[in-house]
């Protein structure tokens, strides 16, 4: 009875895009922490590629960001934030990736209908960015949960976000983006 009830209430949280502290642990990386680089499959624009988390950090900061699957409500929500805001996270000299464990053809069609190609979602089906980031949800740990880091170029953590709720991922990052710029004077 309750391996049935979990999926049920997963997918319900989900789609509705809920907050609740019962599914929503805190991720350990934190400020100060290396990064652990990767190499995956994304897409941006509908165009597959292989993305480096090394490569990117020599053009400045990433935002990396880990959210639960493709074209549920939350996610959505998300992405859509993320596009909106992705002109001025290059103010900062910043670029942003979505991670979560859909596969490479599901976010091919995501990048484009939700990221609205301004920036790449990478796949990782076996869940080990996930893992690596510690950014699995609680119960269910190849599922990514909704975790934001902000990544230096020297590839040093310096801001970490935890929340099911998609909202405060944009604007804490950016802020975030912002107050690193400052310091760098990366403008």
């Amino acid at each position: 009875m309750k391996r049935k009830f979990m999926p049920v209430l997963l997918a319900t949280v989900l789609s509705a895009g809920f907050a609740l502290h019962s599914l929503t642990a805190s991720a350990t990386l934190k400020p100060g922490d290396t990064a652990p680089d990767f190499t995956t499959q994304a897409s941006l624009g509908g165009k597959t590629y292989t993305y480096t988390l090394a490569d990117e950090l020599k053009k400045g900061p990433v935002v990396l960001y880990f959210y639960p699957a493709a074209f549920t409500k939350g996610c959505t929500i998300e992405a859509h934030e993320f596009a909106d805001a992705v002109d001025e996270y290059k103010k900062y000299g910043a670029t942003v990736i979505g991670v979560s464990h859909d596969n490479i053809d599901t976010l091919t069609k995501f990048s484009v209908s939700e990221c609205r190609s301004k920036f790449p979602v990478a796949a990782d089906a076996d869940a080990k960015v996930i893992g690596a980031y510690d950014a699995g949800m609680p119960m269910h740990n190849s599922m990514a949960n909704r975790v934001s880091y902000v990544i230096a170029p020297d590839g040093k953590i310096i801001y970490e976000y935890t929340s099911l709720s998609p909202d405060k991922h944009v604007e804490n990052t950016l802020e975030a983006v912002k107050q690193w710029a400052a310091t760098h004077k990366a403008q």
